[in-house]
């Protein structure tokens, strides 16, 4: 199981911020999210999302290990 955690409006689209999810990979587990809430799996493919993998930036797909932890960050801005 891995730890998924959201941020920002992802969170409150979602109406949760943290749950465990049996998932192999972020590909999977991003269509799970995607299969459970459309609006949600929309979100999380918009651009400028990223996702941490065990507190690191990666980008593609990843296998995910017992006990990873997965966070969907939302697009930052700033000045």
């Amino acid at each position: 199981m891995a730890k998924v955690l959201l941020f920002g409006p992802l969170r409150d689209l979602a109406g949760w911020r943290e749950r465990e999810v049996d998932a192999a990979s972020i590909q999977a587990l991003t269509a799970l999210l995607t299969a459970e809430d459309a609006r949600l799996g929309e979100a999380l493919a918009a651009p400028g999302v990223q996702i941490a993998l065990d507190q690191a930036i990666v980008r593609g797909d990843r296998p995910l290990s017992a006990g990873a932890e997965v966070a969907f960050l939302p697009p930052m801005s700033g000045g």
